[in-house]
């Protein structure tokens, strides 16, 4: 049976954030709780705000040319080692239309 990853695709988004920390948005998840790197909060008047490409829910990837394996930790020490500019690259699912979101989510479950 295909996986949900199979059956949707997903577009890779590169952002670059000026100026230094704080750079506006939080993370949640990584391997240590067996779920992906999320951007769970974007701050109204921060950065990655103004920047206006991320979005919550968008999966980090990369940062700095450093492609991630999944744990928060490791991309904390890249965030925090990032002094002027800090590049990221997300994966956010692509936008299905309604009725190919509900085959999909029958052929899933069923």
């Amino acid at each position: 049976m295909e996986t949900v990853e199979q059956l949707v695709s997903f577009h890779h988004i590169q952002v670059q954030l000026s100026g230094g920390a704080p750079w506006g948005f939080t993370l949640k998840g990584g391997l240590e709780h067996g779920e992906p790197l999320i951007i769970t909060k974007i701050e109204d008047e921060g950065k990655a705000a103004h920047c206006k490409k991320l979005k919550v829910g968008d999966e980090l990837i990369n940062i700095n040319g450093s492609a991630l394996y999944g744990s928060r930790q490791e991309a904390l020490i890249l965030i925090k080692g990032s002094f002027r500019i800090l590049k990221l690259t997300v994966r956010r699912p692509a936008v299905l239309p309604v009725l190919l979101y509900f085959a999909v989510c029958l052929f899933v479950f069923i």
